[in-house]
């Protein structure tokens, strides 16, 4: 017992040695700044001078704010367009690269690539592209894609995200597609099941836990948007397509109003914890059944 005893804890120390330095990234990078915004958001802090406690101001004045209204309102309905659209798309190639055959890899290559270019940079691709100066689409009357109109504005920030997602989230749930065993579709063939029917009784049934997986991906980022909107449309026109995100870098670094930055930063945190509990429970609940 003493050798056995002996053995589990060398077995525990070199465990926790191995997991330390992830433990120490984990505590420096996530926990330490989660700490610090949840006590700035109970502050007025300033950028320069010394902060004060307001709790709960921060929060009870959001309700005051017309613009976090309008941002918030901004941001569920391109939550809901973004994550409808991209996955359809996502979803449609990874039918149609599903199966091998002449030619699927270089199609498989070709919707992944645009995963390569950094979001970033690829905003200002996109800004470049849309450009009536210097872009390819130009037309007898000028039109700016990315601030004539809310819909427009909209619109080409969809594109963008789209054109560089839509290989990402393919990847995954082609991932999923693959693992579902040939024998179920063949065994479905052989009793007369339509490509409808597979679909709906095979293919939907056991793609739930990767849909999970990439709905809360696509939501996730699409509340938390920011790049897209700030390269290409600076919010505009008229604090049209200001996202949340948004609102927290103009009171941070425009307004310089730190804890009321923090303040929403913990509401949006804790919205989307709320929405991921909720959705890991149904699909908890939907696996049980």
């Amino acid at each position: 017992m003493t050798v056995t005893s002996s053995r589990s804890r060398r077995a525990g120390w070199v465990g926790a040695a191995y997991a330390a330095p992830t433990a120490l990234i984990v505590g420096v990078f996530f926990i330490v700044p989660l700490l610090l915004v949840g006590w700035m958001s109970l502050h007025d802090w300033p950028l320069l001078g010394l902060p004060e406690i307001n709790a709960p101001e921060n929060f009870t004045a959001m309700a005051d704010n017309e613009l976090i209204a309008d941002a918030a309102w901004f941001t569920v309905k391109y939550t809901v367009i973004i994550t409808v659209l991209l996955f359809a798309v996502a979803f449609g190639l990874a039918l149609l690269v599903q199966h091998q055959r002449r030619g699927v890899g270089l199609l498989r290559t070709a919707f992944f690539l645009p995963v390569a270019v950094g979001f970033a940079s690829a905003s200002l691709l996109f800004l470049g592209l849309l450009s009536q100066e210097i872009g390819p689409f130009k037309t007898d009357e000028y039109i700016s894609w990315t601030s004539g109109s809310p819909s427009l504005a909209l619109g080409s920030a969809v594109v963008l995200v789209l054109w560089r997602f839509a290989g990402f989230n393919m990847l995954i749930m082609l991932t999923g597609l693959q693992a579902i065993p040939t024998e179920l579709y063949e065994a479905a063939r052989i009793d007369g099941a339509t490509r409808f029917q597979i679909f709906r009784r095979i293919t939907v049934p056991l793609m739930r836990p990767t849909i999970a997986l990439v709905l809360t991906l696509m939501i996730a980022g699409s509340l938390l948007a920011f790049d897209q909107f700030w390269i290409l449309t600076r919010g505009g026109p008229d604090n049209s397509t200001t996202s949340l995100v948004m609102v927290i870098y103009r009171e941070a670094f425009i307004r310089l109003d730190l804890g009321a930055a923090a303040a929403l930063s913990v509401v949006l945190l804790g919205v989307l914890v709320v929405f991921n509990v909720i959705q890991f429970g149904v699909l908890r609940s939907r696996r049980g059944a």
